[in-house]
């Protein structure tokens, strides 16, 4: 149990260097056209993203070659680790910056 706390708080950290040190993209139509286009690296969806996008994420994940991380915390946790006032269900990464979230889609 404390290695999963460890992990989320990691992951936290993680997600909020890449958001200040690198290049994300926020919301379903932006998150779906970066995977189609082939430029995240990575992406987030929150635990209460609604199952649609899920579903649509993976399918266009597996086609692009991204892998998806599921953040364990709903989307305004995701939004809060993210420094932004509003919910964030999903979230491309397009440059990691100084962070190590890539090590975490490795897993």
């Amino acid at each position: 149990m404390a290695r999963k706390k460890a992990d989320d708080a990691t992951l936290s950290k993680a997600i909020r260097m890449c958001v200040d040190t690198g290049k994300v993209e926020m919301g379903e139509r932006s998150v779906r056209s970066r995977i189609l286009l082939g430029k995240a690296k990575v992406v987030l969806v929150s635990s209460n993203c609604p199952p649609s996008l899920v579903s649509d994420l993976e399918h266009y994940s597996k086609l692009s070659g991204t892998p998806i991380i599921k953040f364990e915390g709903d989307s305004r946790e995701l939004g809060s680790v993210c420094g932004k006032p509003f919910v964030v269900s999903s979230l491309a990464v397009l440059d990691s910056g100084n962070s190590n979230i890539l090590e975490f889609a490795k897993k």
